[in-house]
């Protein structure tokens, strides 16, 4: 199994955005350090709370500062752009990081964003299929260009000028283009679906259970055989929140305590559910009624906490009711003591996976 960090990212909206970068950019540094294999992270526009608007910005001021970690959009929301934009900026990124990068996309899933792009009554899953085709279409043909779509038309006849170079779209350093993934977070996902069909990466999010976990690699190997597609658990990656501290009661008493990072991290997501009413899709069994649910049942069911051992233990009995999965996605939280948070990154790359892998290998 392989270590990654992904981070939607999420701060108390009181802390300054500067302090915000920061600390993102070190926890990213970190795990490239500690041998992390890809940087995973999010794109919100209208949110003081989720607030890097551009991933591969943020990240393209990484790229000097760290030596193996691959970066990977988490994702890009391709119905609130047009196709061509986010083809010429990927391609730039791609060669800018020398490859290190997995082209994350998805319909996006910040409310409101959805309102200022005007998308909330979209058929987003249709927006993100035109989008991509179209992004493909550009990558691996060239011009001149007529490509119509329900949602965007992409067009260059009479300014294809040969001899000026004009009409050309860069095209990305990995060919035929970079890794693409998609992400789920709901049970019997029609990403999955979307991912098994194309040949894509599996992502699982953090904040869903095990039971709704287990039908995304059901859903998606379902479809990749219709498809034709041979598929590898070793590519399925599953976010998880965790925090790995000295004792177990040392973890516990971090996580639960009053707006501490995972506290705030699913209470600010439980509030923003049942806004819209949503929260049952998002429990830790589904017998649960939402009535009956808050937000602790959430950070008490879907926090991975404890000592090395602890951790290691959770981790194995989490894989053996999903199944395999090659790459846990660590979820990066608000750094609210800095000091917990990098020690608990280190612990887990040094102490959990080892011993993870340790035990994986003796199961084979």
């Amino acid at each position: 199994m392989k270590l990654s960090l992904f981070m939607m990212p999420l701060h108390n909206k009181e802390k300054p955005f500067a302090q915000q970068l920061a600390e993102d950019a070190e926890a990213f540094l970190l795990a490239d350090e500690l041998g992390y294999h890809e940087a995973w992270c999010g794109e919100h526009y209208s949110s003081s709370t989720e607030a890097i608007s551009s991933p591969l910005m943020f990240f393209a001021s990484l790229i000097p500062r760290t030596r193996q970690i691959t970066f990977c959009t988490g994702v890009a929301c391709l119905p609130q752009y047009h196709p061509a934009i986010y083809a010429g900026h990927a391609a730039l990124f791609d060669h800018l990081s020398g490859g290190r990068f997995i082209f994350g996309i998805g319909t996006g899933g910040l409310q409101s964003d959805m309102e200022m792009f005007d998308t909330f009554d979209k058929n987003r899953p249709d927006m993100l299929r035109e989008a991509i085709d179209q992004i493909l279409k550009i990558w691996t043909t060239d011009p001149p260009y007529d490509i119509q779509g329900k949602f965007w038309n992409t067009k260059i006849r009479d300014y294809h000028l040969e001899d000026l170079g004009l009409g050309h779209f860069a095209k990305p350093l990995q060919q035929p283009h970079p890794p693409i993934a998609i992400t789920a977070s709901s049970a019997n996902s029609g990403s999955m679906k979307a991912a098994g069909l194309r040949g894509w990466i599996p992502v699982t999010a953090n904040f869903i259970g095990a039971w709704s976990a287990k039908t995304h690699w059901q859903v998606y190997e379902s479809a990749a055989q219709t498809a034709g597609h041979r598929v590898s658990r070793e590519d399925w990656r599953i976010a998880r929140s965790i925090h790995v501290d000295e004792t177990d009661a040392k973890a516990e008493a971090f996580v639960k305590a009053k707006d501490s990072p995972f506290d705030h991290y699913y209470r600010y997501l439980f509030t923003l559910w049942s806004h819209d009413n949503i929260q049952g899709a998002y429990l830790p069994s589904p017998e649960l009624k939402a009535c009956d649910a808050d937000y602790t049942m959430l950070r008490d069911n879907y926090v991975i906490w404890g000592s090395p051992a602890t951790v290691t233990r959770k981790l194995l009995e989490f894989r053996e009711e999903v199944g395999h999965f090659g790459h846990v996605l660590m979820t990066g939280h608000d750094w609210t003591d800095k000091d917990k948070m990098r020690h608990s990154m280190v612990l887990m790359a040094r102490e959990v996976l080892p011993s993870v892998n340790k035990a994986i290998g003796a199961l084979v």
